[in-house]
């Protein structure tokens, strides 16, 4: 059998995925960071983007919002805010977030309520990148 890593990630409503995988590709403050069985450990950043996960010959697409990981030889922990598979976006859902963020933006809001609508921002630009990229997945 192949080596394989405990992927776990975790919102503030559930424990979306927690599964062995052989590897995974996330969206570090770093960059793009590749994950394979025995990595040295790491804690950094998430920022919004795409996640990669790859069992057994299948690949996996998600979207992933801000958040920590830690990687471990055997373990890839994270704790975010937003995480959604790319066959469970809904295109016009993120497209109207997105534009309600915008135009929120447009208006003149304090600097903690900026903050707050680019958060969303990011959020929805995440999803609909992995749902234009996966529109089939």
């Amino acid at each position: 059998m192949a080596a394989t890593l405990k992927l776990e990630i975790v919102t503030p409503d559930a424990i979306v995925y927690s599964k062995d995988v052989q590897m995974v590709t996330l969206p570090a403050i770093e960059g793009q960071i590749g994950i394979l069985p025995r990595h040295v450990p790491v804690l950094t950043r998430l920022v919004p983007g795409e996640i990669i996960v790859r069992t057994n010959e299948e690949k996996e697409f998600l979207a992933i919002g801000e958040g920590l990981v830690e990687i471990t030889g055997e373990r890839v922990a994270i704790v975010t805010d937003m995480a959604v598979a790319a066959k469970d976006i809904d295109e016009a859902r993120a497209e109207e977030a997105r534009q309600r963020a915008a135009a929120r933006l447009r208006d003149k809001i304090s600097d903690e309520e900026v903050a707050t609508v680019n958060a969303s921002l990011a959020r929805s630009l995440a999803q609909l990148r992995v749902k234009r990229r996966h529109r089939g997945a």
